[in-house]
């Protein structure tokens, strides 16, 4: 039988520690670690520790929950990724699901009901409460509609150009942007060209310009994840 490795990540030290004691008791979970959100280190620690199945306090990340999840996301694909929070905001389960967020836990939730769904991701299923996955859905079917219509100046894009106009947008270089999105800087080049080309204009101002127009806001968050 398999072992599922986990990674726990919580501000909230002692109830970590508390609930990875009993999850190690779990026969198909081994407990690989546990960090803070706020750790700098936290993304060498996903690298390391090579989590099947993390956990994330969404609470100190607040409106970056998309972000932070993202991040973690692109940092090992392969990882199903559950929220376990007090949180019950709309907006940031929302986000949640857009980063890729298989299950959203309320902490309050039993300890069976937790291992079965960390051992339930690991096997393609989601979960989200019912107060939350209505709003979710809505959203998610938006997104869709949105996607299919590709109206707009700025859906010539794709979606990994568009992150990188984003960061353009809040004036950072091409080595800041490529340290944001773990690829080259040569790659972030590349695709500074194809936008230029797709927005048809001559220079990043011009394109920065545009994308403003268009309603992309600069994003004043900090990057959770490093």
């Amino acid at each position: 039988m398999n072992v599922l490795r986990l990674l726990m990540v919580d501000d909230h030290v002692m109830l970590a520690e508390a609930l990875s004691a009993r999850l190690a008791e779990v026969t198909d979970l081994w407990v690989v670690g546990h960090c803070a959100t706020s750790d700098p280190r936290l993304s060498d620690v996903v690298r390391q520790t090579r989590p099947d199945v993390l956990t994330v306090d969404v609470e100190p990340a607040g409106a970056g929950t998309g972000r932070l999840l993202a991040q973690l996301q692109r940092i090992r694909p392969s990882t199903a990724i559950v929220v376990l929070t007090g949180v019950r905001e709309p907006g940031q389960a929302i986000a949640a699901a857009r980063a890729g967020a298989a299950a959203w836990v309320p902490k309050e939730r039993s300890f069976e009901e937790l291992t079965e769904v960390l051992l339930g991701v690991c096997r393609g299923r989601s979960w989200y409460p019912p107060d939350l996955l209505g709003p979710v859905l809505r959203e998610l079917r938006e997104d869709a509609v949105r996607a299919g219509e590709r109206n707009g100046p700025l859906d010539v894009l794709s979606d990994r150009e568009r992150d990188v106009l984003t960061r353009m947008v809040n004036g950072k270089r091409g080595a800041q942007i490529a340290e944001d999105l773990l690829i080259s800087a040569e790659t972030v080049r590349t695709h500074t060209r194809s936008i230029l080309a797709k927005l048809q204009v001559h220079s990043q101002l011009e394109a920065v310009s545009l994308a403003c127009s268009a309603g992309l806001r600069a994003d004043d968050e900090p990057d959770l994840v490093r």
